[in-house]
């Protein structure tokens, strides 16, 4: 059973959580950090599309990038074998889908700390250029403490990209009660996508219920794209008209129309929190563009026990007292002498001449510099308001309409809207990475985007994108460059001088730099054996990597000659006749004390009569009695022959007046001493030095 299984050495599978269309959730355990995760084993079905298990990478590393307290941590994305996974952090609590399901509608309080929370972690996502396109209450999951996590981010656009390449809409069957009217169509996918979605999840918290059914996700697909944008009744479902207004804003099927962040969102949400009766943002049906008069607050929600006249005296039948009478006495006379001051004050300075009966025009103030249209509207006596909207034709911070139209005549202080131009739209940059770069650069100018090649030398095949900047997914707008980074191929290989080189050292060179090796043995007087006497290709060539081989002649060392025999020969007469056949020769000492063999050679390696290349090192084997030779009476020169017969050097030569002749006196060590073969042996002399 797969349960049983543990991926790369590390990540064991304990117990099954769950199923989806996609993957297969297991509880387990990250032995190397010996914490609880959550590893999700993709099906077969996607697994074996080559295609989306790219895109499936390359999306799991975008997740795990994301590090917010209101987002699945995604830790790791592997492969074992066929199958793949994602470890993820395993959250203690149920999902969102799971909570609506088992209490239907949430409390208003409940909805609203959800809903802000899931804007925070999708704002924290937005930043980093990365949609979810799958906001779902099955991808919401919820701790505990109620701490609201949403999960999937890298996988919906995988998904989602597989989807439309299969073009197979009912892969994500499941998910089409929250697409957006652009998705649902297959339109460009902004920030106000993921919105949509979080209205629907927020219709469905508050009310129990979805905006969308139908018999077929078809039909559900339609009513997203065609139908009214569904209202809350405030009195019937008991919801506060700021949320009812929130809900009806992030809803609306024109992307323009929502909100245009989840940080705004969240923004509202907290305001609706602390003022539930004042609905910021009125019920709207997608009106056509045109002139929109600024939204008015509506009026108090009606209280269910309206205001009734208490009256004392009907309830406990007492009389009125005195005292309470002269206090409304009191009260009038006050009240007439403010309202002889107020009107004494109108007939003098008349503070609402203009105000109800000034009528101002309205300028045009398009094509304005946003700032200077500002300043003209506050020179007018009336009061703006800045609505930021993208566009392909009219300059940055520049006017593009107005509400009410140039020229409609208004009171002071009304309100005038500017919608004001931020450019050209911002698009998410597609993934060009892998595609040719006659494909990407096509694809790029298609969206209106400027295209540098930059070429590299890469393993990659030549001719495909490496990298781009900037990076995949970051919003951009468009008519800005897009740098592609194309394969050259590997980089040529210069070829090296190899002559000279140990025949194994010019191999690794060899396999390092990317070119082969073919060898040919060869005997040379001159040339140790094992090194390359010459090569074929000239050194500083220039050929195409894993390409090209390289001849080479290998020295085998000088001709074959026969190796003599010197056994029992003295040392200096066997290694005399080695050195004249044309062979090395070394020395090594046998101690055989009281041999009649001692300063001859016993032994040889190779043995007699072996062929071997000129200049081939011949080992020979002298016996030595292994302790200091007597040496006394002799002259230098015999005493030198003896001691090397014997295995010994002189070391230093010391003079004495002792003995006689300039002869040998003693040595150091004495005679009979044993010592190693090798060692020096010093010698006293009579006499100061010998004559010249």
């Amino acid at each position: 059973m797969i349960e049983e299984q543990t991926f790369n050495n590390r990540y064991r599978l304990d117990q099954k959580l769950g199923e989806g269309g996609m993957a297969t959730v297991y509880r387990g355990t990250d032995t190397v950090l010996r914490r609880r995760v959550a590893i999700k084993v993709l099906r077969p079905q996607y697994a074996a599309d080559a295609e989306f298990v790219r895109r499936f990478y390359q999306e799991a590393e975008s997740a795990a990038k994301l590090n917010h307290p209101n987002i699945v941590n995604t830790y790791d994305v592997g492969r074992e074998g066929d199958t793949y996974y994602i470890v993820m952090e395993l959250v203690d609590g149920p999902a969102l889908a799971e909570i609506i399901a088992a209490d239907g509608k949430l409390p208003e309080p409940v909805a609203i700390d959800y809903a802000a929370q899931i804007c925070s972690g999708l704002a924290f996502a937005h930043r980093a250029g990365l949609l979810h396109r799958d906001i779902k209450p099955a991808n919401i999951l919820v701790t505990k403490d109620d701490v609201v996590k949403l999960s999937d981010f890298g996988i919906a656009r995988a998904v989602s990209q597989h989807t439309m390449a299969m073009t197979k809409p009912g892969l994500v069957m499941g998910s089409i009660y929250y697409l957006s009217p652009e998705q649902a169509q297959g339109q460009e996918l902004h920030e106000t996508s993921d919105l949509y979605s979080v209205g629907v999840v927020l219709y469905q918290m508050l009310t129990g219920r979805l905006p969308y059914t139908g018999e077929s996700p078809v039909t559900v697909a339609l009513k997203h794209i065609g139908d009214p944008v569904p209202t809350i009744d405030v009195d019937s479902m008991g919801v506060s008209p700021a949320l009812a207004s929130i809900v009806n804003k992030l809803l609306q099927k024109t992307p323009e129309n929502r909100f245009h962040s989840a940080s705004d969102v969240a923004t509202a949400l907290r305001e609706a929190r602390e003022r539930p009766t004042f609905a910021a943002y009125p019920t709207m049906n997608d009106a056509p563009a045109g002139p929109r008069t600024p939204p008015s607050s509506p009026p108090p929600r009606p209280s269910r026990y309206p205001d009734r006249r208490y009256d004392h005296a009907s309830v406990s039948g007492a009389e009125p007292r005195p005292e309470r009478a002269g206090g409304r006495l009191a009260l009038l006379l006050v009240a007439v002498a403010l309202l002889a001051v107020a009107i004494g004050y109108a007939i003098v300075a008349h503070p609402f001449r203009g105000a109800f009966s000034q009528q101002i025009a309205v300028a045009d103030y398009r094509s304005m510099k946003d700032s200077q249209a500002q300043q003209a509207i506050a020179n007018a006596g009336l009061a703006w308001r800045i609505f930021k909207t993208p566009s392909d034709t009219v300059p940055a911070n520049e006017v593009i309409r107005q509400a009410p139209q140039p020229g409609t005549k208004v009171t002071a202080g009304q309100l005038v809207e500017l919608y004001v131009s931020n450019g050209l739209p911002t698009v998410g940059l597609d993934d060009m990475r892998g595609y040719t770069v006659r494909d990407a650069t096509r694809d790029l100018k298609r969206h209106k985007f400027l295209v540098r090649v930059v070429r590299r030398y890469d393993p990659a095949p030549t001719g495909s994108v490496i990298d781009q900047r900037p990076a995949p997914g970051t919003q951009v707008r468009q008519g800005s460059l897009v740098t592609l980074y194309a394969s050259e191929g590997l980089k040529p290989v210069k070829i090296p001088n190899l002559v000279g080189m140990k025949y194994s050292d010019a191999i690794k060179l060899a396999q390092g730099l990317g070119f082969k090796i073919a060898p040919v043995n060869q005997p040379f007087d001159t040339i140790p054996p094992d090194v390359i006497a010459s090569q074929d290709v000239a050194a500083g060539t220039t050929v195409q990597p894993y390409t090209a081989t390289v001849n080479v002649v290998v020295s085998t060392g000088g001709s074959l000659i026969e190796v003599p025999s010197v056994i029992a020969q003295d040392a200096a007469a066997g290694q005399a006749a080695l050195q004249q056949a044309g062979f090395n020769v070394s020395i090594q000492w046998t101690v055989q004390p009281g041999s009649q063999s001692n300063g001859s050679i016993v032994d040889q390696n190779p043995e007699p009569n072996t062929t071997l290349p000129k200049g081939s090192t011949v080992t020979v084997a002298v016996s030595v009695p292994g302790e200091v030779p007597d040496t006394n009476g002799m002259t230098i020169v015999q005493a030198t022959a003896t001691l090397r017969a014997a295995g010994y050097t002189v070391g230093k030569t010391l003079y004495t007046s002792q003995g006689a002749d300039g002869n040998v006196v003693r040595t150091d060590p004495a005679v009979g001493t044993t010592l190693a073969p090798g060692s020096n042996v010093d010698l006293l002399v009579n006499n100061g030095p010998p004559g010249p």
